[in-house]
């Protein structure tokens, strides 16, 4: 199930990334039988059991004539190529097992990303996951090989321990630099990448906790344990590729066929309330043409709200801008002393030439004016969303119309709540540059 889950998850991530992304899933699968490659998803090639291992400066250590999946697309489709090689892999009965596994098995995935937008040059990431499958060690006392089965054994025991060998030169402290014997076997040079390369392992091992096979599970542990102290430090393998001049016409065609595919994806995804027209519903033409003009009410109604606030805030910012809090002091100062020497009344009420007590400034009149404004506009559209239900019988469209209204609300609110934003910053600059001021009064009478 490791492999199963192992793969799912590769896919998983691979669908997540596919829309600004284009990759290539390829995957091999072999198996090392005593010190010999074999092609498992292709045995009946030429080559046969004669795979040569060469070790390729870009890509590294690679199986010559290795047949190789392309265009894998779901796990499923590389669980069948896995069931169909394990149905090629060599295996015998044993005394311990009936059908033992009589060599290393290793299925190799190779993923290629580069970007979708096409260009004369691209970046390939390449990434390969090699999943291995050893076969376990085996004693002739309790296995009871004889002949073939022997000399299996035997091949299986050497390339163990090469592997053993080669993890604890590789996990020994202090030995940077040091020899690893990666030439001992086939399996470790076809895993010298795995083991010590550019990549991140994990080992996984099979334990039994039954107490007759105590001895073998305890080798087993000790075993994996060395692994786990190798250190290795992994970065992105990145190809950079420089198209000839002949891929200009594949590549053009690429990138019409994305602007195409992107256009579409567009018209797609257009929403009913983004195109401002009520949904597809069956009406006739009388009725159509009145859910036109609720909508044409609506969006009147709105924007004279929308004006009327914009003219109360303007208002609202002006009597700021005159309050007694923005005088300088020497006007404060002034009016305090004009009001000194007035005469005092009865009721030490003192009201300035050319002003009046009731009826306050024409500035101030003006703002109320606006303000009463403002509340007939909003009851106007409170009244308006009310009516909905008698003049309109679909009730799609009644949905359609309220949440209308709710976007333009919402909108409204934005709006305001952005210029009162923009008005208390103006606020905290002018009294900041008061503050700056009166330090500045205060230095200099110091």
């Amino acid at each position: 199930g490791i492999m199963m889950m192992t793969m799912q998850d590769l896919f998983l991530k691979v669908d997540k990334e596919r829309d600004n992304k284009v990759f290539e899933v390829k995957c091999s699968f072999l198996e090392v039988y005593n010190e010999m490659i074999r092609d498992l998803l292709n045995p009946s090639s030429e080559a046969g059991d004669h795979l040569d291992l060469r070790e390729d400066p870009v890509k590294g250590m690679c199986v010559a004539g290795i047949s190789e999946v392309g265009g894998l697309s779901t796990a499923e489709e590389i669980m069948n190529l896995l069931l169909e090689g394990n149905r090629h892999r060599t295996t015998e009965p044993t005394a311990a097992n009936v059908v033992s596994s009589r060599s290393h098995a290793v299925l190799q995935v190779i993923v290629e990303q580069k970007d979708k937008t096409a260009g004369a040059s691209a970046e390939i990431h390449v990434g390969k996951l090699a999943m291995i499958d050893l076969a376990g060690s085996e004693r002739a006392s309790q296995t009871n090989n004889r002949g073939m089965r022997m000399i299996e054994g035997a091949n299986i025991n050497r390339s163990l321990l090469a592997l053993g060998n080669c993890i604890t030169a590789l996990s020994e402290k202090g030995a940077k630099g040091a020899f690893v014997p990666y030439r001992d076997s086939k399996l470790t040079r076809l895993l010298k990448d795995s083991l010590g390369g550019n990549c991140r392992t994990v080992m996984i091992a099979a334990i039994s906790p039954c107490h007759l096979n105590f001895d073998d599970t305890h080798n087993t542990l000790k075993y994996a344990n060395r692994a786990k102290n190798i250190k290795t430090a992994a970065t992105r393998n990145v190809v950079n590729v420089n198209y000839h001049i002949s891929k200009y016409t594949q590549i053009i065609h690429e990138l019409r066929s994305e602007v195409s595919e992107l256009k579409t994806r567009l018209v797609n995804t257009t929403c009913v309330r983004c195109a401002g027209v009520p949904p597809a519903v069956s009406m006739d033409d009388e009725t159509r043409q009145a859910v036109e003009g609720i909508q044409l009410e609506i969006t009147t109604a709105f924007e004279s709200l929308r004006a009327a606030k914009k003219s109360l805030a303007a208002a609202e910012h002006q009597r700021q801008q005159r309050s007694p809090a923005r005088r300088s002091p020497k006007v404060d100062n002034a009016a305090q002393e004009d009001k000194e020497n007035l005469p005092a009344t009865a009721d030490d009420s003192i009201v300035a030439p050319g002003l009046d007590a009731t009826t306050g400034s024409p500035e101030d009149q003006a703002y109320e004016e606006l303000a009463a404004n403002v509340a007939t506009l909003t009851e106007n559209v409170d009244k308006l969303e009310a009516e909905i239900t008698t003049r309109v019988e679909a009730e799609e469209v009644r949905g359609f119309l309220r949440t209308m209204f709710q976007t333009k609300r919402m909108e409204l609110d934005t709006e305001e709540l952005d210029a009162k934003r923009k008005a208390d910053q103006l606020v905290l600059k002018q009294k900041d540059a008061e503050v700056e001021r009166l330090r500045a009064q205060l230095a200099l009478r110091d």
